[in-house]
């Protein structure tokens, strides 16, 4: 099968490993993937895993933009070219594109969505969702069918997947030298979180609660991995609170297991949440998690089982959690087996790449 993908970019991020995880997976399984995008920091990992790119001047956010009628044209001849059986769009913009496609040249189109949609206009009077929908979680499933009125019938809910055996490694290398590669104390525990510095990830909780989790440990280290437009709000956050000697920023990880691998306990404190990829990739590394019970986040955590569950936003139970945690070894060492036999069973790329190709026989074998 010949499969092309449409994302906005292939900058670091969640749709980004959801990519590289899904079409190598198809690779290895003897199907054609090609990606179309506006390109990105891991262009070169989707090469090496045998992945075909192809460059549209899809960076944009406007789902009326002339770079969507300019991407059509491009990729038009190159789906003839390239014999395409089925496009499988991955953002709202490439949605639209995707329904282009599907409506002026018949092409089987498939969507994922990733997160939570709000009703927009635009999003109402040309849904483009596509002949079926992939929903990352029964969460994200549900805001489609409540808010969008999709037939339930349309939509395969397929959690994301990982390679576990990449993950779960016990490989790494000594564990002080991948500490020193990033600058970070030797010393005390390391609490973190991985995520696009973005108001919806909740960083500004997790530095809130940083005072509490120093005043038990004092010698703990706080990191903050990733990019965008809160990074210099963030820091002033940090500066104010007196605590710029305990936390480091860093930028976004094209490989996140090392980091995880140096962490005593990830941070999830976002206040939307599709499923949570990071949340796997740190459960698979032997991380425990402490986040808020909300979204697609409770398909992952199951309280006191697989990680820490607490209420939205707030700030003190999340300290607790973290301290508790760091303070409970017994809990912590069952957290850590519960967690990874959790997604060994039920987040494994080989189970996401088969679900998918059920949602692409069913679309095929209706056109």
């Amino acid at each position: 099968m010949n499969i092309l993908f449409l994302t906005t970019h292939l900058n670091h991020g969640g749709i980004t490993s959801y990519l590289i995880s899904l079409s190598s997976g198809l690779n290895k399984k003897g199907h054609n993937c090609f990606i179309a995008s506006s390109g990105g920091q891991a262009e070169e990992k989707f090469r090496a895993c045998g992945i075909t790119l192809i460059n549209i001047p899809i960076n944009t956010k406007c789902e009326v933009s002339p770079k969507i009628l300019i991407s059509f044209l491009k990729l038009k001849k190159e789906l003839r070219t390239q014999k395409i059986d089925i496009i499988h769009a991955n953002t709202r913009v490439t949605q639209v594109l995707g329904a282009i496609f599907s409506r002026f040249c018949n092409y089987p189109y498939i969507s994922t969505c990733h997160g939570f949609f709000k009703k927009r206009f635009f999003r109402m009077v040309f849904p483009a969702w596509g002949d079926r929908v992939i929903a990352i979680s029964k969460q994200v499933a549900d805001n489609l069918e409540r808010d969008f009125k999709i037939d339930k019938e349309m939509i395969s809910i397929i959690h994301n997947g990982i390679d576990y055996q990449r993950f779960s490694s016990n490989s790494f290398e000594d564990k002080k030298n991948i500490k020193k590669s990033f600058n970070l104390s030797q010393d005390g525990p390391v609490v973190g979180m991985i995520a696009r510095l973005s108001d919806v990830k909740g960083h500004t909780f997790f530095i809130q609660a940083m005072p509490q989790i120093l005043n038990a440990y004092p010698k703990s280290c706080f990191v903050i991995a990733g990019e965008g437009r809160l990074k210099e709000k963030l820091k002033n956050e940090v500066n104010k609170l007196s605590l710029s000697k305990s936390v480091f920023f860093l930028p976004s990880q094209p490989d996140t297991s090392q980091l995880l691998s140096v962490m005593d306990c990830v941070v999830t404190p976002s206040i939307e949440e599709g499923l949570g990829l990071s949340i796997i990739e740190a459960q698979a590394v032997g991380v425990p998690v402490v986040a808020f019970s909300i979204g697609g986040i409770p398909s992952l955590i199951e309280h006191n089982k697989t990680g820490l569950l607490v209420g939205y936003k707030d700030v003190n139970a999340l300290a607790q959690a973290v301290i508790k945690i760091l303070s409970d070894e017994g809990l912590r060492r069952n957290i850590i087996n519960q967690a990874r036999e959790n997604i060994k069973q039920k987040f494994s790329q080989d189970l996401m790449v088969d679900e998918t190709l059920k949602a692409y026989m069913q679309v095929l074998n209706k056109k």
